[in-house]
């Protein structure tokens, strides 16, 4: 009876646990925190080490976006300052043809032609001219050989060899037209100085088919400064109504109505000159198409 108590005593060694592997209680406990302390310990390294690599990917995210932002202002900069070279290169070569035309006596539209094509190096560019007779416009080209390029448009280009900073046709008022079928031409001119200018006299030019004409009256800012006969090509003449003069204040325009003594067939290349009472006069190319003056 001892021996069958005995063998059916409780042996840990002979437990079906561990006979199967499994861990007795109190042991698995203290093993499974220990466990639990590493997964711990290896977690925290592990997002450690993740904002780390997220770290560097931003820095070198940060580094491209620079490495491509700096060559890129630079070429900006860089287009910015080719501009402005070609813009300083382009009204030096609208100066140069000032000097040039005058230089060589061009000073008709017809002799302005000369101008067209004209080129010179300047620096790290270069400036090509070219005139346009119809509109009496000089356009000056500026380039930055494969990097820019600017232009200056001179209106009115007759006027700046005839009247350096003198008196101008107008650029901001319509351009001269006929408001009576041939008969009365009106176009505005300002000055262009920073004192006033005062003129007393004038002569005119033009090329007219079928009966011959005279100017026969010229009004100025409403007011009449001339009745008579004035003939083609005459000498300088006298104003002789409204105080026989007429003073243009600085940077002021005023309309210009010239009369003939009838309508005619055709008038085309119609050149008026006002005099100061001493000094060049000014003169004023209505026509420089040499087409004929357009409506009003």
């Amino acid at each position: 009876m001892k021996r069958a108590a005995d063998k059916n005593r409780y042996n840990p060694s002979s437990s079906p646990s561990k006979q199967r592997g499994i861990l007795s209680p109190p042991f698995a406990k203290g093993r499974l925190g220990g466990i639990l302390r590493s997964c711990s310990l290896s977690n925290s390294k592990g997002v450690s080490i993740l904002f780390l690599v997220m770290a560097l990917l931003l820095m070198i995210t940060i580094g491209y976006v620079f490495s491509y932002l700096i060559p890129t202002k630079q070429t900006s900069v860089s287009l910015t300052i080719h501009s402005t070279q070609a813009f300083f290169i382009a009204q030096s070569g609208a100066e140069f043809a000032v000097r040039y035309a005058v230089s060589q006596n061009w000073l008709t539209p017809a002799s302005l032609n000369g101008l067209d094509g004209l080129q010179r190096n300047l620096g790290r560019g270069r400036f090509t001219l070219d005139y346009d007779r119809n509109t009496n416009t000089l356009t000056s080209i500026g380039v930055i050989t494969n990097a820019s390029e600017r232009r200056v448009k001179v209106s009115n280009f007759t006027s700046s060899l005839t009247n350096p900073k003198g008196i101008i046709l107008d650029p901001r008022s319509p351009s001269p037209c006929w408001t009576l079928a041939r008969r009365r031409a009106r176009f505005y001119i300002r000055n262009a100085r920073e004192d006033n200018v005062t003129i007393t006299r004038f002569s005119a030019t033009w090329t007219q088919t079928g009966t011959t004409r005279t100017i026969s009256d010229i009004y100025m800012g409403g007011t009449q400064k001339f009745s008579g006969s004035y003939s083609n090509g005459g000498a300088p003449v006298s104003f002789n109504r409204g105080g026989n003069s007429q003073t243009i204040n600085s940077d002021a325009a005023l309309q210009v109505l010239v009369y003939w003594s009838g309508a005619m067939t055709t008038c085309t290349n119609i050149v008026i000159t006002f005099y100061p009472a001493a000094g060049n006069g000014y003169t004023f190319y209505l026509d420089p198409g040499a087409v004929g003056l357009g409506s009003c």
